[in-house]
């Protein structure tokens, strides 16, 4: 019977499961976006996001158990510097996962997995949004401001020859 038995095994053997979530977990905390099934992309969703909640507090103990869990000191160094300073006030939800579609070859779902606060395209995306919405009111609001503001000078410009 498989009560309680909840999280995806993958086809896989225990160790072989372990080492794969790890070794994707240092890739994706060194990429910060990896590209891979859907399933696993949702494995790995569960196994890297309590490690970085482990790393919003730095210390010794928090070190040494996030590298037994990954075994790879640059990753550990990434995680603990630039990651944890940019989900240090995030409650949750490190990660994102976007679907792909299916792959040719052999119609798996493909998904990417990214880490959600070092995306610049959702970031440029919704800046850009907002931007050009404001540009074009500006653009509109600029036209009617400088159309009166080039005549001006142009009729003091013959008042002062009629004055001659």
């Amino acid at each position: 019977m498989r009560h309680n038995k909840k999280f995806n095994h993958l086809g896989r053997t225990a160790s072989h499961r372990s080492s794969m979530l790890a070794n994707m977990a240092v890739s994706l905390i060194m990429h910060k976006r990896i590209t891979t099934t859907l399933a696993k992309a949702k494995a790995l969703k569960m196994y890297v996001e309590p490690l970085i909640t482990r790393c919003k507090d730095d210390s010794t103990n928090s070190r040494r158990v996030v590298f037994s869990y990954l075994q790879n000191k640059y990753a550990i160094k990434e995680l603990f510097s630039t990651v944890a300073e940019k989900v240090g006030d995030r409650p949750g939800g490190y990660t994102r996962v976007i679907k792909l579609g299916t792959r040719k070859g052999d119609a798996a779902q493909v998904a990417f997995i990214e880490l959600v606060d070092f995306d610049e395209n959702m970031a440029k995306t919704a800046k850009a949004g907002k931007k050009t919405r404001r540009s074009r009111k500006s653009t509109a609001a600029e036209a009617t401001t400088e159309a009166p503001a080039t005549e001006a000078p142009a009729t003091e410009a013959t008042e002062e020859a009629k004055a001659e």
